[in-house]
Formats: C-alpha cells, structure tokens, sequence
C-alpha cells in the first residue's frame, strides 16, 4: 500500500529546519502534522507526495496565547486541545463547539487546526466557517517570509501558494460578541457535515443586531461568509424564526456541492434550519 510510511518523512526539529526542507522539496514536499487527511489518501484514491515534512514537533506550532485583544493559535494545536483553552470564554463559543463537535473523538485529537485551513480539497472543515465568523487571521510562512493575511483572502489563494509555504498560526481578534455554531452531521460518514452556519452578532442596549458575521461552510466546495443575510439581521432584534426566514429567502446565491452520500439541492434546503438554531443558541 501506498502511505507516508512508505515515503520519505522528515521530522523537523524548528520551524526554520521545516522551511528549508519544504522549499528545497519543492512540489514533491508537503507538511504533515495530524495526518488525518494524508492517511486517507488512498481510499480517495489520490497519490501521496514523493517527501513529507512532519512538523508535529515544533513546540512553537502547538501554543495557544489568550490575551486581552486577541487569541493566537498555533497551526499544530489539536481540536481537542483548542476547544479545551477556549471553554470558559463564551465569546469563542462558536469556536470551541466547532473543534469540539468535530468528525469523533479519535479524529479531534490528532486533527489540527492548520490541517483544517490549508486541506484544499476537505469542504466539510468545522473550524473554518467558524474562524470566518471571528474575522480571523492566517499568518503563513516560508523560507525567508512571512505574511499575514485575513481567513478570506487565504481561502481564495490557498489552492495557488507556490511550493514551501507553511500555516505557522491563526490570529482571532477578541470582542464583546455573541457566537453559536450549527451543524447537521452526516453520521455514515465519520460525522462530516452535511452543511454547517456559524454566527456572530454584537447587540446594542435593547437587543438590536449591530453586526453580524455569518459564514456557511460544507455546502459549497470553500466556505464562506454570507454577506446579504448579515445584511439583514442588522439593525432588528435577535429573533431565531425571522433570521430563518430571512435565509430561506436568501439561500438561493448558494450553489450547493454534489456527493455520493448528500445530494447538492439539500445542502442548499437544511440552511435556514441551521441558521434558526444558531440564532436560537445566541438566545439561550
């Protein structure tokens, strides 16, 4: 069978020692970290790279900073560890339910948070509507540079990023805001989603939306942001019924992903649900 077991693998020591060997691998070198996307390869029938650069052991890659402006998330932190730093802070609570309800427990704690961002072809990625809501940041690097760019420009050019450059941390801004997460799981398949609405919202003094984040991830092959349903919760109060039916007017800019296991339409169709449940949580 072919697996990285039967490749090259190089365990980096440092960051720098993973960039050289990432640039002088070129195309043929990919990071490993968690592995849980490489290792399926095979059954996607998909070919491995000639070389791999395991960077699981960079200490630097595995912290989490909490302060008071910003949490800064290195690439190699697991689901499991990212929703255990982040379970007493509500503002994060979009976050901590998307690593934390992630395909099963086995999978959260190897799968990591840079894997779930840079993994071009996983349209099912939790984290990643999630971090979008948050306005996060991806600070990406390479031999000799680095680049700090907004989640949504990375999501747009992470599929053309020349050979050698590495996720090395998420940067998520900190602020007075409400978040929920929702998720319609496809239990079948390792408890990938079918489609998944992650929401955040600030209120002024009598409940009115002030601004609203709503991403939209699994449905179409990149998540992203849902610009004219934020749009219209804006200036209303939080009411789970009527942003339900604000997405259901909406939802037609969605071109839903084909499957073998979910059909494209009905990726389209659950949406208002889960965007009912998501401002049903900020609520509770």
């Amino acid at each position: 069978m072919d697996t990285p077991a039967s490749r090259s693998v190089y365990v980096a020591p440092s960051l720098t020692s993973a960039l050289d060997a990432l640039d002088e691998g070129g195309a043929a070198a990919a990071p490993f970290a968690g592995g849980t996307w490489i290792m399926r390869a095979p059954i996607r029938h998909e070919l491995l790279k000639p070389r791999y650069v395991a960077i699981g052991s960079i200490p630097e890659l595995h912290g989490i900073k909490i302060d008071a402006d910003a949490v800064e998330i290195g690439a190699a932190v697991t689901h499991a560890t990212l929703a255990a730093a982040l379970a007493e802070l509500s503002e994060f609570n979009v976050l901590t339910a998307a690593a934390g309800r992630s395909a099963n427990p086995a999978i959260r704690g190897m799968a990591t948070i840079g894997g779930n961002l840079a993994t071009t072809a996983f349209a099912a990625a939790d984290c990643v509507p999630a971090l979008l809501c948050l306005d996060a940041e991806v600070e990406i690097a390479s031999r000799g540079s680095r680049e700090r760019i907004d989640l949504e420009q990375f999501l747009t050019m992470r599929s053309t990023l020349a050979p050698g450059w590495l996720v090395q941390r998420i940067i998520v801004p900190r602020q007075e805001r409400k978040t929920a997460h929702a998720r319609l799981p496809l239990r079948q398949a390792g408890d990938y989603p079918t489609a998944i609405v992650s929401l955040a919202v600030s209120l002024d003094d009598v409940g009115r939306v002030q601004t609203a984040r709503v991403a939209v991830g699994s449905v179409e092959p990149v998540a992203r942001r849902w610009e004219r349903l934020e749009d219209a919760l804006v200036g209303h109060p939080l009411n789970a019924a009527k942003a339900a039916h604000a997405a259901a007017g909406l939802a037609d800019e969605f071109t839903g992903r084909d499957s073998t296991d979910v059909p494209a339409w009905y990726r389209v169709r659950v949406l208002p649900g889960l965007v009912r449940r998501a401002a049903a949580a900020l609520g509770s």
